[in-house]
């Protein structure tokens, strides 16, 4: 009778085992199936998206390049250089590469339009009370 329950015990430790190794064996390629969903798979949508941008870019597009200067497209100059305008009667040459997006105009117009109407000049217009940082010019 011993000897048959030490035989149940030792198949049933040799069962797990080869469950172990089982698990091991199929936690690679679970791994890799993750790796690819989580950083391979989105960067190539990011490239692809970058590459369909700088293909889409023409003279008269507002853009910003990767180090942060925006400016206005006013000439290509060749396949892989543009002319940028950054500020009046000042252009420079980049690289097609070095343009990371569009800028959109009329959102940066929205953000830097003060607010109009009554409650914004509820703060400033006849408060009768000044700090001691403002002036009081009623003098």
């Amino acid at each position: 009778m011993t000897s048959l329950l030490s035989f149940a015990l030792l198949a049933q430790s040799e069962a797990e085992a080869t469950g172990g190794g089982l698990f091991s064996f199929a936690l690679l390629p679970l791994m890799l199936v993750a790796m690819y969903f989580l950083i391979i798979r989105p960067n190539r949508k990011r490239a692809k998206d970058q590459a369909a941008l700088q293909s889409a870019l023409g003279v008269g597009d507002e853009v910003m390049t990767t180090a942060g200067i925006v400016g206005t497209i006013t000439g290509e100059d060749g396949p892989g250089r543009f002319w940028l305008e950054i500020d009046d009667d000042v252009q420079v040459r980049i690289a097609r590469g070095a343009i990371s997006g569009r800028v959109d105009v009329d959102a940066d117009d929205a953000a830097t339009v003060p607010a109009e109407g009554p409650a914004a000049d509820a703060g400033t217009a006849g408060s009768g009370s000044t700090s001691a940082g403002d002036v009081d010019e009623r003098d």
